[in-house]
């Protein structure tokens, strides 16, 4: 039986320590790195090279992301440290999305660079930097830790992916959009317009036409009979 230092010591570690002492990692995940290289001796160093498919919901949902299964390229720089490993790399892609202004397909080269320490989940708490108590438990949240020796890229991935994609992509600088009122395409048309009609004169203009076939009934009333006028008197 452990003493109850020991136990809480233990406890400890395992809070710190977050989901990632429970998560299991699957070595045959591609996003899944091994470390075991690199043992726990600081200045070691290793460069990994990797194309995978891309994950499900990479980017920005509705807007511009990289589809499933689209070639991702990933290089990375595992280093040791004392506190973990320090992994420093590049991911590009084919990002496709939708022009905010006009609906076009938008298709975006996607490169994201990033870096990221990953403790290990036993690190001596004197190899860290000094923090007020108040500190350490929001830091421990942010922390990301190995796992027997693997670590998961994909939280840090989509993170990068997200910052390094346009929020409202356009087809083009200049991309005018569409008409406000038909919908067509100004890119295709950019002299397309529509005759606005103010609706507080809609009314007035119903007038104007009515009026206006008044008159002409009522000229043409003043002809007729001048005409007959004239009739009659050529008979007398």
């Amino acid at each position: 039986m452990l003493p109850l230092s020991g136990g809480i010591l233990d406890l400890q570690r395992s809070v710190k320590a977050g989901t990632a002492l429970n998560t299991h990692l699957d070595h045959r995940n591609p996003l899944v790195f091994d470390t075991h290289e690199l043992g726990r001796r600081p200045g070691a160093m290793q460069r990994l090279s990797r194309e995978i498919a891309a994950p499900a919901d990479l980017g920005i949902a509705d807007v511009i992301g990289v589809p499933e299964g689209t070639p991702l390229k990933l290089r990375l720089r595992l280093e040791s440290v004392m506190e973990g490993v320090l992994v420093t790399g590049t991911a590009r892609a084919s990002a496709v999305g939708e022009c905010v202004r006009c609906l076009e397909s938008v298709e975006r080269e996607l490169k994201a660079d990033f870096q990221e320490m990953f403790s290990y989940p036993d690190a001596d708490d004197r190899s860290r930097s000094k923090a007020e108590p108040a500190d350490d438990a929001e830091d421990d949240e942010d922390t990301l830790f190995l796992e027997d020796g693997l670590f998961d890229l994909e939280p840090v991935l989509r993170d990068v992916v997200v910052l390094a994609l346009p929020m409202q992509p356009v087809c083009r600088e200049d991309c005018l959009g569409l008409c406000p009122d038909c919908g067509l395409s100004l890119n295709d048309d950019p002299d397309h317009h529509h005759d606005a009609v103010d609706i507080r004169w809609a009314a007035l203009q119903g007038l104007v036409v009515t009026d206006q076939d008044g008159e002409k009934d009522n000229m043409s009333g003043t002809a007729s009979d001048g005409v007959q006028s004239a009739a009659e008197k050529q008979e007398k």
